[in-house]
């Protein structure tokens, strides 16, 4: 089969086209004819060597991916060959930038009708984390003031969908004047532009957008200096969700910014909340393909780019000026 592989740490011109022997299902496991598989800074990250689960190359990245099931393993019930799914498997497993991926079948949802596979891909890990962020950690309602940082990205612009949803007010952070009136188009409230806010202009543009009391939840996808403004902007018995570092620097804390407003700091990793936490995503992920088939939720694709010029996604990926998700098409037979 076709794929991209890594065979050493670097940047995106390690993202080799290579063919592969297909891969053999195994008992308890899917095999998918991959369509479309999504484009992740965790991607970038276990390219690069900067992933702290990342085993050692040779590795076929993707972490997210969406098709058609080719073959079952034995003991799989609950899915027919033919059959249109989603998946997302681990970190150090072959992944979904390739013609085939084997995945368990805990893994794997199945699609309703009205959802096309293109953008069911862009679920599992964007989509899926600020559901999991907004719905389980911080459980948002209608009386809360939202903060989205990097409401740009995938994660932002579903997240902004999500809190927009239930009825809380959101304030979506962009890194530009067009990023931040793009994101406002998906239900956000109030827009602020970071570049023309920068450091203590924008905790202090926060608070006079909460008049001074500061947001109910923030969620924090940078991380680094910008996890420290998070707990400044956070009032009175909110919550911080921390779910990146795609900043790559340590973030300082001064707990005088969080304990005296009897905040919360909740932290968010997908993979490890599975591993750890024995999380099922399949429920939820069902639940977002329905809404999205629905057209409760938009899922925005920015660029879709084919399997054998990947090196091109994560080039774009890595100049963080693309608005929405980054997919990328596998070609069929």
């Amino acid at each position: 089969m076709r794929a991209v592989r890594i065979d050493e740490f670097g940047g995106p011109e390690v993202l080799v086209p290579v063919e592969v022997p297909d891969p053999v299902v195994g008992p308890g496991q899917v095999l998918v004819r991959v369509a479309a598989a999504g484009v992740n800074r965790a991607d970038a990250l276990i390219r690069s060597g900067n992933y702290h689960r990342a085993g050692k190359p040779p590795l076929i990245p993707g972490v997210e991916g969406a098709g058609t099931v080719a073959a079952l393993g034995e003991g799989v019930t609950g899915f027919t060959v033919g059959q249109r799914v989603v998946a997302l498997d681990g970190v150090n497993s072959p992944g979904f930038y390739a013609e085939l991926a084997v995945v368990p079948a805990t893994q794997v949802t199945a699609l309703p009708d009205g959802i096309d596979l293109t953008h069911a891909a862009a679920l599992p890990v964007a989509w899926l984390s600020a559901w999991y962020c907004l719905r389980h950690l911080a459980r948002v309602t209608k009386e809360d003031t939202v903060l989205v940082k990097a409401a740009a990205s995938g994660v932002g612009s579903a997240a902004v969908q999500i809190a927009a949803e239930t009825g809380a007010r959101v304030i979506a952070l962009a890194g530009s004047p067009e990023k931040a009136a793009w994101a406002g188009e998906f239900g956000a409230h109030a827009i602020l532009d970071t570049s023309a806010h920068p450091d203590d202009a924008e905790v202090d543009e926060v608070l006079r957008l909460t008049e001074g009391r500061g947001a109910d939840v923030v969620l924090d996808t940078v991380g680094g200096r910008a996890f420290g403004r998070s707990l400044r902007e956070i009032g009175h018995g909110g919550r911080v969700i921390a779910l990146a570092n795609v900043a790559l620097e340590p973030s300082t804390v001064d707990t005088r910014d969080f304990y005296p407003k009897n905040a919360s700091i909740l932290g968010f990793q997908l993979t490890n909340l599975q591993i750890h936490g024995g999380y099922d995503p399949r429920p939820d992920l069902r639940e977002l393909a329905e809404r999205v088939a629905a057209g409760t939720y938009r899922v925005p694709i920015e660029t879709v780019v084919p399997l054998a010029e990947a090196r091109a996604a994560h080039e774009r990926l890595e100049r963080r000026d693309n608005r929405g998700k980054i997919v990328i098409a596998v070609p069929g037979d």
